[in-house]
């Protein structure tokens, strides 16, 4: 398969169980191997479906420490597709390469948060947008 959709990675985080709230581990800077730029939460609600999208500059490490949120690829030529469904009941770091289009889909019955550990700053000039009733492939989502 000759597309940029086999560079999405899922790496496995660990949940520590504490009286009164858990901690979510995302990264340690001892070693780290992440280049990080900008962090940022954003929120999506049960339903919603936000995007498409595609970073043309920026690689982000997306991580839903709380809810659950589908995440749909789409390669830069419209002939591939990927599907992860992160967060609480999947938690861990999804690695996602510039130059793929994406959207994604609140899927608890709560609002969802979603965190983007982005390697540079955001800038809108690097960024392509599709509404979702104009997206070449008709997914159902």
């Amino acid at each position: 398969m000759d597309t940029d959709l086999i560079k999405i990675k899922f790496e496995p985080k660990s949940i520590i169980n504490v009286d009164g709230g858990n901690v979510y581990h995302v990264f340690k800077s001892n070693g780290s191997k992440y280049n990080i730029g900008e962090v940022y939460f954003s929120s999506i609600e049960n339903g919603f479906v936000k995007g498409w999208k595609m970073q043309t500059m920026m690689n982000s490490k997306f991580c839903v420490p709380q809810g659950n949120v589908q995440f749909i690829f789409v390669s830069k030529d419209f002939k591939h597709t990927k599907t992860f469904c992160i967060g609480e009941d999947n938690y861990g770091l999804l690695s996602v390469p510039k130059n793929i289009w994406y959207c994604f889909k609140g899927i608890s019955n709560t609002k969802s948060l979603i965190l983007n550990l982005a390697d540079r700053e955001h800038n809108s000039d690097y960024i392509k947008k599709i509404n979702l009733d104009e997206f070449p492939l008709k997914l159902k989502i």
